[in-house]
């Protein structure tokens, strides 16, 4: 019997997989919303299918969106440091029955992806200043 509320979902999936805080499932849900009207697509039907392409870049505008140059400490705090940590929510939420995938979905489509550095810090960067290099520990 699959759960049908998302937050028995939630707990069941994270006795499963304890990687991620229960908050970076929430967000997914919120991002995959956000992704969906961002491209415009329909509210329900076969159109309405989102790629794992078209998701990081929604999930990337949509962690900017909410929290600014804290999106990247946000999410690394959920256990997400990566592409492939928003695949593997994804795919937790599809096998729990909350999200729908399609046959072509694959959870490799959430690999590279987008360097979390450049994606979440940068934009926040002033103009001409390149990113800051860890200094070397005094010899």
């Amino acid at each position: 019997m699959q759960p049908t509320d998302f937050e028995e979902a939630l707990r069941s999936i994270r006795e499963q997989d304890p990687r991620f805080d229960a908050e970076a499932y929430r967000f997914v849900r919120e991002a995959l919303d956000f992704t969906i009207k961002l491209l415009k697509k329909p509210g329900h039907g076969p159109k309405r299918h989102v790629s794992g392409g078209e998701l990081l870049e929604g999930l990337r505008q949509y962690a900017l969106q909410e929290y600014g140059p804290l999106a990247q400490t946000v999410l690394g705090a959920w256990g997400v440091r990566r592409g492939e940590d928003f695949g593997a929510l994804v795919f937790n939420l599809v096998q729990a029955g909350m999200l729908g995938k399609t046959e072509e979905d694959r959870l490799e489509d959430f690999a590279g992806g987008y360097d979390f550095e450049q994606a979440f810090r940068a934009p926040f960067r002033p103009a001409g200043r390149p990113a800051a290099r860890p200094r070397s520990a005094p010899g």
